[in-house]
């Protein structure tokens, strides 16, 4: 699942400027949230997931270099393939 995650964020991070992936990634809604437990947003994990890889974000511009470092982030998809 971290693969998936990481190629989508390399797809959207090379993407123009304009388009929704982006303006999306950015996008922050503006409120109060309900009582409780706080919601794990989708960046808190993806910077995760950039932690544990032991990669930097902008190594996505690099398409070729990013495929290969996010396919050894997930140890699943290595045991997966024989």
């Amino acid at each position: 699942m971290r693969e998936v995650r990481l190629r989508w964020y390399g797809y959207v991070l090379r993407g123009k400027e304009d388009s929704v992936r982006k303006i999306g990634l950015n996008f922050e809604v503006i409120g109060k949230r309900p009582r409780g437990r706080p919601k794990q947003h989708w960046a808190e994990t993806l910077h995760m997931n950039f932690k544990v890889a032991g990669i930097h974000p902008e190594l996505a511009l690099d398409l070729e270099r990013w495929r290969r470092d996010i396919r050894i982030a997930d140890p699943a998809t290595l045991r997966d393939k024989r």
